[in-house]
C-alpha cells in the first residue's frame, strides 16, 4: 500500500481528541479517509468535538474516557473494537502538567501527573496492543511525550519524570513490536497552542482539586515558538507514513539536546 493511502479506511483511537494536539490529528486523520474514535475526560468538549468531525464527513465516534482508570481505557478499547471492528492506529496523547519547583511539589502533584501522562499510555498498552497483534492488520501507535522528556525543563519535575518514562515506554515497545508490523513513534513538542497549561482544572478532588496555573512569559520564552497544533498533526501522519521512532517539533531543540547529550557522554572520562 502507497503511504498516500495508507489511513483510508482504517480505525485510529485518540486520547485527548476533543481539543490541541488531539483534536488536530483527528481532523487531520479524518481528512486522510480513516474512521475515528476520540477520547476525553471532558464529555461537554467531547461531544462538540464529535459533532464538528461529524458535520465534516467522518466517521467518528466519542468515548467519554479518563486515562488514569485502567477499566475506563479498556473500555475504550472494547467501545472502539464493537463500533468498527479493528484498531490501526492508537494516539496516546492525553496529558496534564502542573508547574513549580520539584522540592516543592506534594505527592498529590507527583500522582496527578504520573496517573495521567504515565499510567494512561501504560494502560493504552496494556489495552490496545495484544489486541492489535492478535488482529494481524499492521498500524501505528504514536505516545505524545514532551520535549521535557528529553530535556527536563526548571519547575516541571513530576512532569519531567512522567514524560521521560512516555519516551522510554515508547522506545521500550517500539523494540518489543518488530516483526509484528505495528510501529511506534514518540512526540517531543516543545510548546504547542493547546489548553494543557490549564489542564488543572480537570485535577480530582482528591488530588487537591482544580488549582490555578501561572507560567510566566519569561518561563515561556524559554520553551521555543508556539507552533500550531495543526503543524504538529502532519509532523505526526508522516512520522506514522515512515515509521520514524521520534518525531520533533521546534529546530531549536536541537541545541539542547546536544549540549545534554554532551554532559552524558562527557562522564564518560571517569567510567572504569
Amino acid at each position: 500500500m502507497s503511504t498516500e493511502q495508507m489511513f483510508r479506511g482504517k480505525v485510529a483511537v485518540i486520547t485527548g481528541g476533543a481539543s490541541g494536539i488531539g483534536f488536530a490529528l483527528a481532523t487531520a486523520l479524518a481528512r486522510e479517509g480513516c474512521r475515528l474514535i476520540i477520547a476525553d475526560i471532558e464529555a461537554v468538549a467531547l461531544e462538540a468535538a464529535t459533532a464538528k468531525l461529524m458535520a465534516s464527513g467522518a466517521g467518528v465516534s466519542g468515548v467519554t474516557t479518563d486515562v488514569a482508570d485502567r477499566d475506563s481505557v479498556f473500555a475504550l478499547a472494547d467501545a472502539a473494537w464493537s463500533r468498527f471492528g479493528a484498531v490501526h492506529y492508537v494516539m496516546h496523547n492525553a496529558g496534564v502538567m502542573t508547574f513549580g519547583p520539584t522540592q516543592s511539589m506534594k505527592r498529590e502533584d507527583w500522582l496527578f501527573n504520573l496517573n495521567v501522562n504515565l499510567w494512561g499510555p501504560i494502560y493504552g498498552v496494556e489495552a490496545f496492543t495484544q489486541r492489535m497483534i492478535a488482529q494481524n492488520e499492521g498500524g501505528h501507535q504514536v505516545f505524545t511525550a514532551s520535549f521535557a522528556g528529553l530535556v527536563p525543563n526548571l519547575n516541571f519535575g513530576p512532569y519531567n519524570v512522567a514524560k521521560a518514562g512516555v519516551v522510554a515506554l515508547a522506545e521500550s515497545l517500539r523494540k518489543d513490536l518488530r516483526g509484528t508490523g505495528i510501529g511506534v513513534s514518540v512526540l517531543c513538542p516543545m510548546i504547542v497552542q493547546t489548553n494543557i497549561e490549564n489542564s488543572t482544572r480537570n485535577r480530582p478532588q482528591d488530588l487537591g482539586g482544580p488549582v490555578a496555573t501561572i507560567i510566566t512569559d519569561e518561563e515561556r520564552s524559554h520553551y521555543g515558538r508556539i507552533l500550531s497544533a495543526e503543524s504538529v498533526a502532519g509532523l505526526v501522519l508522516d512520522a506514522i507514513r515512515h515509521n520514524r521512532p521520534y518525531i520533533h517539533t521546534h529546530k531549536e531543540g536541537e541545541a539542547f539536546i546536544r549540549a545534554r547529550t554532551e554532559r552524558v557522554l562527557s562522564a564518560m572520562e571517569y567510567a572504569l
